[in-house]
């Protein structure tokens, strides 16, 4: 294929459409870069289901470049899923400015990449050197070093982005102790090779995958759909291979992602024909955890816009029950199910509340609520985001709320409640590691405290202990324990009592929250 000369609406198209396979393919691999132990390392399933809403938002747009990048851009942010989705929402919404005016040139998209930049590194509160935001930076450096022609301009910032990352162990030093390069830096990459690919019409390397790569599929979180298909299905899938899979669910729906490896995949598909994308997972190995959506029952009747509401994001039916309980309208998701913005925005809208608090309750989902919360405001709500990184940081916040306050009162209250709680996790390793609380290996079990890993050790109830007796060192009333799904349903109870012996002051609530990947979620206020 000859290289282009400008990139057309036709051209942006490919690239989008290339970025979307393409991380798709390497999602795994990206999302094995995780340098810390605990298992929601999900950047690279994040970036691709954020640009799978983006392919499938421009199935009915015309070749206008304007209106493709207009339409990529929104529908980059309402499916912007994690941090990792939320910043290259912000890419390429920082590319679309400039991309959208005319058919681009080398120099437009040499004006393209640094306005991307611009974008990604002002989404992120605390930018940090050696992540996405370095590669971006990177790419748009060597673009403007390169001549004027779109194909030298596309291969400067590929190259430039490569470089960088491979650079990203020097500048962070838990990449440089684990020996892996960024994560979310690998999937831009991978994004930046799909358009040099596009522009060039040459093949693009994408990179060499860490030496060794452990493949997983990490659940996902429902989304809000298109009016093409009225169904989401996911399931995880037991096959050797999915290559039968892709080609018989592609011609059923969109937003088809299939990610994992060794046997185990992740299948997510949006289709009208629920039973024809289950009979191809049987078809091609043994599907279980199935799940099947439908869209319009996400979406609530309009009514008038009054009142207030809570919105919370949790997993596990057990704590879904505690929070519905409490007043909240749960969003499901947390550690490597993150919803999208778009999800948190509807559940927003859906309560019909024109004063709504919104408690992320993972670091991880922070930015999508974020951004959430202003495209609320935008449609005339205040929307107030609780900065919650933990289930019991938010119950917590819960606790507290009063409907009789003023709503900045309230919000203000309820945010004082969630940080007056240490939280603390008990899970298990997913792979070796070098910790604050030195080197852990895959299977050990580890207690974090307020997200730093303060013990490592062999026995979930002892490492239980061991982090609750470093919390109340510092006192504390009101200990939480919740039980995950993995975990022995008389644990809660028997720390409880440990609890009680030794701090006789303190009182300890247990609760069955049925979360997976951690055991244990601890609270002390």
């Amino acid at each position: 294929m000859t290289a282009l000369e400008r990139l057309d609406a036709a051209a942006v198209r490919r690239w989008l459409a290339a970025a979307r396979r393409d991380l798709d393919a390497h999602a795994a691999e990206i999302d094995d870069l995780n340098v810390y132990p605990v298992p929601d390392g999900d950047t690279g399933t994040n970036m691709a289901l954020t640009m799978a809403s983006v392919d499938a938002a421009l199935t009915h747009v015309a070749d206008d470049v304007g209106d493709l990048t207009a339409a990529a851009t929104r529908a980059a942010l309402l499916g912007a899923r994690g941090n990792s989705g939320l910043v290259l929402s912000a890419f390429l919404r920082g590319a679309g400015e400039v991309l959208g005016a005319a058919a681009a040139s080398g120099p437009d998209l040499r004006k393209a990449l640094r306005r991307a930049a611009e974008q990604a590194w002002a989404a992120v509160p605390e930018p940090v050197e050696g992540t996405i935001l370095t590669v971006a930076r990177a790419a748009a450096d060597a673009a403007d070093a390169a001549p004027d022609g779109l194909a030298d301009v596309a291969r400067a910032a590929s190259r430039g982005a490569a470089e960088a990352l491979a650079l990203t162990p020097s500048q962070l030093p838990a990449l440089a102790a684990a020996g892996v390069v960024d994560a979310g830096g690998r999937g831009l990459c991978v994004v930046l090779d799909a358009l040099c690919a596009v522009v060039t019409g040459e093949a693009v390397a994408t990179g060499v995958a860490p030496s060794s790569v452990r493949h997983h599929a990490p659940a996902t979180a429902r989304e809000s759909g298109s009016e093409a298909y009225a169904y989401e299905v996911m399931y995880l899938l037991d096959a050797p291979s999915v290559d039968g899979l892709k080609a018989a669910l592609a011609p059923l729906g969109d937003s088809l992602v299939v990610v994992g490896g060794e046997g185990l995949w992740n299948v997510h598909v949006h289709v009208n024909d629920v039973g024809a994308a289950i009979e191809a997972g049987v078809e091609a190995g043994r599907p279980h955890r199935i799940r099947v959506t439908r869209f319009a029952d996400q979406v609530a009747a309009p009514g008038p816009v009054t009142g207030r509401a809570v919105v919370a994001v949790v997993q596990g039916e057990g704590l879904v029950e505690l929070y519905e309980a409490a007043g909240a309208v749960v969003v499901p998701g947390g550690p490597s199910a993150c919803p999208s913005t778009g999800e948190l925005l509807a559940a927003v809208l859906a309560t019909g509340a024109a004063e709504v608090v919104l408690l992320p309750n993972d670091g991880n989902v922070h930015g999508p609520a974020a951004a959430a919360a202003a495209e609320a405001r935008a449609a005339g709500r205040d929307v107030h985001v609780v900065p919650t990184r933990s289930p019991v940081q938010g119950l917590a916040a819960l606790a507290v709320a009063d409907a009789a306050r003023g709503f900045a009162d309230d919000a203000i209250a309820m945010s004082a409640a969630a940080g007056a709680t240490r939280r603390a996790e008990v899970t298990t390793a997913v792979r070796d590691a070098q910790t604050s609380a030195g080197a852990c290996r895959a299977g050990d079990v580890l207690g974090l405290v307020d997200g730093d890993v303060a013990v490592v050790g062999g026995a979930l109830d002892e490492v239980a202990y061991d982090v609750l007796t470093r919390m109340l060192a510092a006192g504390g009333e009101l200990v939480t324990i919740v039980v995950g799904a993995d975990a022995p349903a008389s644990l809660g109870e028997a720390l409880a009592d440990r609890v009680a012996a030794a701090y006789p002051l303190a009182e300890a609530e247990v609760h069955a929250g049925g979360q997976p990947h951690y055991p244990l979620l601890l609270g002390v206020e």
